[in-house]
């Protein structure tokens, strides 16, 4: 059987009066890929901050490969070899493109593999173009997809992406469907979306959440087309 690589235990935060995760039981193997789909304020966000260091959450346990991790800071977590993009870019503006996904490369491999591997992720995200380009000046997709090179040049077996493709255009949506794609060969990777057109492109299973609990869980096709997914979500567009 698949190893399980990432597991939560009774996640709960609150702040305050407000329960923003409640009681959230949560299970990834190793190469599985899952999109964490809600209405906003469902607690989704909540729960990928809690997953990944940024909040420490008030009840519940964190689990990774079987190490608890709950509380740990998310400088603790990536150096578990987990990849970790947020909605608040970790990126050095002033330098370029190169040398940004380098310094990633370089943290976790010598510098021959940094060298090679910062050449190998800057074609495979087709950024040769503006390789030398100071980040600072990049458009919003040609970032988003920098950032996703910065996660994936170290080789995560677990990466967690927050929105990886909000406001991208078409073709860098389709660029980033193909990397996280190829990202899943070797590792287990959870998406935070509200794309849908995005979702119903790259997920199998999905994790739907409801006023800080799983409302549901279940294949894309079969989560879409559910009711109760329809009423609190999709609405009527869907």
């Amino acid at each position: 059987m698949a190893e399980t690589v990432l597991e939560t235990h009774g996640l709960t935060m609150r702040f305050g009066g407000v329960t923003a995760s409640d009681n959230v039981d949560f299970k990834l193997k190793s190469r599985e890929l899952r999109c964490l789909i809600g209405p906003n304020g469902a607690g989704k966000s909540t729960f990928f901050k809690c997953v990944t260091g940024l909040l420490t959450p008030t009840e519940g346990h964190v689990f990774m490969r079987g190490q608890e991790v709950t509380g740990w800071q998310p400088h603790q977590i990536a150096a578990l070899g987990v990849g970790i993009k947020t909605q608040t870019p970790n990126v050095l503006d002033a330098l370029s493109v190169h040398e940004n996904i380098w310094l990633a490369a370089r943290r976790f491999h010598p510098v021959a593999e940094a060298r090679a591997r910062t050449d190998e992720m800057i074609a495979r995200l087709a950024l040769g173009n503006i390789a030398r380009t100071p980040l600072g000046e990049l458009a919003h997709g040609e970032r988003q997809r920098v950032e996703l090179g910065l996660v994936a040049v170290a080789d995560p077996w677990l990466v967690l992406l927050d929105e990886p493709a909000a406001g991208m255009s078409a073709q860098d949506v389709e660029r980033m469907t193909a990397i996280i794609h190829d990202l899943t060969r070797t590792a287990a990777v959870v998406i935070v979306e509200h794309d849908m057109q995005f979702i119903r492109a790259i997920a199998d299973r999905v994790t739907v959440f409801h006023q800080g609990a799983v409302l549901m869980e279940d294949h894309v096709d079969r989560v879409m087309s559910d009711a109760r997914v329809r009423a609190v979500y999709l609405g009527k567009k869907s």
